[in-house]
């Protein structure tokens, strides 16, 4: 992946040598405000995220329990999107899963998202062996199809979230480290970097005070647009039937489910093919909008 070289924030004649926030308080708000796919994207964002935190308290219906008097009924005024093939009300098994896969799709960045950004820097700001281990593991992963990896680990590790993380954590930091790694080498060569290295601080107050706040609007922009990527891989496995065992409520796991009944039930399938497609748009239209609030404020 092209990584995008910034401007520090403080500048070269930063006498400090600090990066300074790239967009903060009230001034900072009303730039967000004047972006349209940042605005789009954080209210979809928000949207779903009320509706499954408020899920509990909104729905009367269990997820998991079935009501076979009740099978695949249409949508209507006590089952608005209609029931599935075990009587179950599929808006709330809806809701649920993206309790489900959103939550595990979070979960699985952050220890990918905080290794491949160390590790890119380390890599980037002291060069030798630490670069090339790096390359080298990057590379080497690169070279295998992504899914393939995905598909391999998980249906080693059994099905579950469990094997959603593990795979993760070993694949997950490479986008991370390549965007970091190339950042930092090049900030590196800037003049206030110099100037922090001839008065003798350490390299680690270097990366963390000085390098990171500058790294991290460009990774947070990558961070989102990899979440897609995190999130189709997710329903992936639960289609493939390696993902969320039944019977917790999961994106892909109904989408397979749905399949048999695409003639005479055919939403059972659309629905949560839609959902996908929503948080797909979400997220890209939310690292657009920072992409652009970044550019701005850089």
């Amino acid at each position: 992946m092209n990584s995008v070289t910034p401007e520090p924030a403080g500048g070269a004649d930063n006498a400090a040598w600090t990066a300074g926030p790239i967009a903060g308080g009230r001034s900072g708000f009303r730039r967000a405000a004047r972006i349209p796919s940042l605005v789009a994207g954080s209210l979809m964002l928000l949207l779903i995220a009320a509706l499954a935190l408020l899920i509990p308290w909104l729905s009367p219906y269990d997820p998991t329990t079935q009501d076979l008097a009740s099978f695949l009924q249409a949508p209507s005024g006590s089952h608005w999107l209609g029931t599935d093939q075990l009587g179950r009300d599929l808006l709330t098994r809806l809701i649920y899963a993206a309790r489900t896969d959103l939550a595990i799709m979070v979960l699985a960045e952050i220890v990918p998202f905080c290794t491949g950004i160390l590790l890119g820097m380390l890599a980037g700001y002291y060069g030798g062996w630490i670069n090339t281990v790096v390359s080298l593991l990057t590379d080497t992963f690169i070279a295998f199809p992504f899914y393939l990896i995905v598909i391999i680990v998980a249906f080693a590790s059994g099905a579950g979230a469990q094997g959603i993380y593990i795979t993760f954590i070993l694949v997950g930091w490479i986008v991370f480290a390549r965007v970091s790694r190339g950042l930092t080498a090049s900030l590196r060569q800037r003049e206030w970097v110099a100037s922090a290295q001839t008065l003798g601080l350490p390299g680690y107050r270097i990366l963390l005070g000085h390098l990171l706040p500058n790294i991290l609007p460009q990774a947070i922009v990558v961070l989102m647009t990899d979440m897609v990527g995190v999130l189709v891989a997710i329903v992936t496995l639960g289609y493939l039937g390696i993902g969320i065992a039944p019977p917790t409520p999961d994106w892909g796991t109904m989408i397979a489910d749905g399949q048999s009944f695409m003639t005479t039930a055919w939403w059972l399938s659309a629905v949560p093919g839609f959902a996908v497609v929503y948080m797909g748009i979400a997220l890209s239209l939310l690292g657009d909008g920072l992409a652009d609030l970044w550019r701005r404020t850089s």
